[in-house]
């Protein structure tokens, strides 16, 4: 489930996409903790099948990242967050999960959601660019234009500048 905050700025983004007629794309980065780090070390017991004869007192460390520990989806963030400054989206103060790049041809807000990129933005090559960009850094998938978003269907219709969300 999401919580009250990650709902509020999609509701608003894409109240700023009907209002404006903005594009709306989204994207899907394939098995994004495995791409995070640890600054410390992270141990854990041996498991009980693969524990080799005669070292049963050994633990395994963890030198990156993996599903179902507690720091990972920390570490996946921050090394979302350093690749993403890097190109020139700035953090929104209000909600770190919002990134805004501003230029002289246009605007892009980029959201994220554990694995999941919303691109919102009045400038197609903007947003191409920034496509090809996480592509060359990150293993992902362009879904096209966002038709799901945290479990909600989004539906469009340009002409009358409508968006609704089921």
């Amino acid at each position: 489930m999401f919580s009250y905050g990650e709902i509020c700025s999609i509701r608003l983004l894409l109240a700023m996409v009907a209002h404006l007629d903005l594009e709306l794309f989204q994207m899907n980065v394939k098995t994004a903790v495995l791409n995070g780090s640890f600054d410390e070390e992270i141990y854990i017991d041996q498991t009980i099948d693969f524990v080799a004869n005669g070292q049963e007192d050994r633990v395994c460390r963890f030198k990156r990242s993996i599903y179902g520990l507690k720091q990972s989806s920390r570490s996946w963030y921050l090394r979302f967050h350093e690749a993403i400054t890097s190109f020139g989206l700035s953090m929104v103060s209000e909600d770190h999960r919002v990134y805004v790049k501003r230029s002289t041809g246009g605007i892009i807000f980029l959201t994220l959601y554990v694995d999941d990129i919303l691109l919102v933005g009045n400038n197609l090559e903007m947003i191409e660019a920034t496509k090809k960009w996480l592509s060359s850094v990150f293993e992902m998938k362009d879904m096209g234009e966002a038709k799901y978003v945290l479990g909600m269907e989004i539906i469009r219709n340009h002409p009358k500048k409508l968006l609704g969300m089921s």
